[in-house]
């Protein structure tokens, strides 16, 4: 005759408490997670579209500041305060002459600057308006700038009508600032915006 066997259920080991170490761990790493989606969030809220009017100091052709903020005329590029270009075999201070016709463009006038993006040192990248004029565009119709991911079609206006620095030859202003050592500025265009985004969301203060 078969002996039945009595199934006994087998039992768990009871479960060790958590050590006072594993707590703590487990708190800092909320509290760097928590801290994490604050940084996010407030990177988040600076990258919105902003808007600001008021008086411009002019720094050079496509530099602004308006209300104590440094402001960058987006794709555009004029050249530098202290560049050099040349007509007619002889040099002359361009890049003051691109300041000054920004100068004229905004005639003392209230200015408007719109825009959402950061360059990599804080700039705010903006389209800028004064009396319904729009200086970025402006800046490149006339020769005074060249066009630097966008305004394409204003640049090519300024070349067939030699305008402004197309008057003579000149360096790019990106190129200049290269071989003068100055701080390195890449295109206003779609690929360099969303890495200066990736970057400006994922920095830390």
């Amino acid at each position: 005759m078969l002996r039945m066997t009595r199934y006994r259920p087998l039992r768990r080991p009871s479960a060790r408490p958590r050590s006072a170490f594993r707590t703590v761990l487990d708190i800092c790493l909320a509290v760097a997670i928590l801290g994490m989606l604050a940084v996010v969030s407030a990177r988040f809220d600076l990258l919105a579209t902003r808007q600001n009017t008021g008086s411009v100091i002019v720094n050079d052709g496509d530099t602004v500041t308006l209300n104590g903020e440094r402001i960058r005329l987006i794709g555009m590029d004029a050249p530098e305060y202290m560049q050099a270009c040349n007509k007619g075999g002889i040099d002359y201070p361009c890049g003051r002459q691109a300041r000054e016709a920004l100068v004229r463009l905004i005639a003392g006038r209230s200015v408007t600057c719109e825009g959402s993006k950061r360059d990599r040192y804080g700039r705010l990248l903006a389209v800028c308006n004064a009396g319904g004029v729009d200086l970025n565009r402006a800046m490149v119709e006339q020769g005074w700038a060249v066009a630097y991911g966008d305004y394409g079609d204003a640049e090519r206006m300024a070349r067939d009508r030699r305008a402004g620095i197309w008057a003579g030859t000149f360096e790019q202003p990106s190129d200049w600032r290269a071989s003068h050592h100055r701080n390195a500025e890449p295109r206003h265009d779609a690929g360099n915006w969303l890495f200066d985004w990736l970057r400006e969301v994922l920095r830390f203060w």
